[in-house]
């Protein structure tokens, strides 16, 4: 009686996620396939059926644009995961010290986290432009000479656009990392002040080994971030000067509504979903097999 009770409950619970089962197929799965099928056609403002191999590929990679964006795109996602961890690891580290007014202190480095990329861009386009932001107030206090002009030279907006984010996501590995490093227990901290072992050299060879699976998440929510990078780009720079600034998600907004390209948006996009599966998959066997060696079956 009680095993029919369950088989019932059971029957239950997979008739109500019946309706989420298929939001999941029809609007995920369903226009990810869609799209995929839509780069073998020569698509243009409305979709076609007119299947012409890989040609949208070879023209997605032959387009001068395409591969300037990729190249954005591979050096604003190194500085921006890779700044993002240092900062925020420094940034816990201060505050794990016990710090006067750390609540104040934290609320302030996660502020930044909880804006839009968009008001981000806005902001940082404001404080970077030459006539009105931080190299006009600098050059009114005296210094002429200053320069802080990144955001009209070619050579230096894309870091410019890696500025604005390390300072909105920064605050997210912060609290990230300080929970993990308030999760480590105080003995380790004793038994190293015993020892005599300098606290910068604790927390190298002590406490940041033991905050792999923090750094991990927050390495995660920063590629993902990466990989759809529009808003901060449009806000701050627009894609320029020129091209300087383009990054893959743009460009697949541009042709799909500027320039009505529809099959050759659509290559782009499989092209960035590849690249979004390259990234999460070594992250996803990495805890695969953590998972499999916490339960003894490795």
């Amino acid at each position: 009686m009680q095993m029919k009770r369950k088989n019932n409950r059971s029957k239950a619970a997979l008739i109500a996620l019946i309706p989420t089962w298929a939001a999941v197929i029809v609007v995920y799965i369903g226009t990810m396939v869609w799209s995929v099928t839509l780069s073998f056609t020569n698509s243009r403002l409305f979709p076609s059926w007119n299947f012409v191999g890989m040609e949208q590929y070879s023209k997605l990679f032959a387009t001068a644009k395409w591969l300037i964006s990729f190249q954005n795109l591979i050096i604003f996602g190194i500085l921006y995961v890779f700044g993002c961890l240092f900062l925020g690891f420094l940034l816990a580290a201060a505050l794990d010290r016990k710090v006067r007014f750390e609540s104040a202190f934290r609320t302030i480095f996660l502020y930044p986290y909880a804006m839009s990329f968009v008001v981000t861009g806005l902001i940082w386009q404001w404080m970077m432009n030459p006539t009105l932001g931080v190299q006009a107030s600098v050059r009114a206090l005296g210094w002429q000479s200053f320069t802080f002009d990144w955001i009209i030279n070619r050579d230096l907006a894309i870091y410019a656009v890696v500025i604005a984010a390390l300072w909105q996501g920064a605050g997210l590995v912060m609290i990230l990392v300080l929970a993990g490093m308030r999760g480590i227990d105080g003995e380790q901290w004793r038994a190293a002040r015993i020892d005599g072992i300098p606290v910068w050299r604790t927390y190298v060879s002590i406490i940041l080994p033991q905050l792999t699976p923090a750094f991990a998440a927050a390495g995660t929510l920063l590629s993902m971030g990466v990989i759809k990078t529009y808003d901060i780009v449009v806000a701050l720079t627009n894609g320029g000067p020129g091209s300087a600034t383009e990054v893959p998600a743009k460009f697949i907004m541009d042709n799909l509504f500027q320039r009505q390209n529809l099959g050759l948006a659509t290559a782009a996009a499989t092209v960035l979903l590849l690249t979004v599966l390259i990234i999460i998959a070594p992250f996803r066997y990495a805890q695969h097999i953590r998972a499999r060696r916490q339960a003894g079956t490795l």
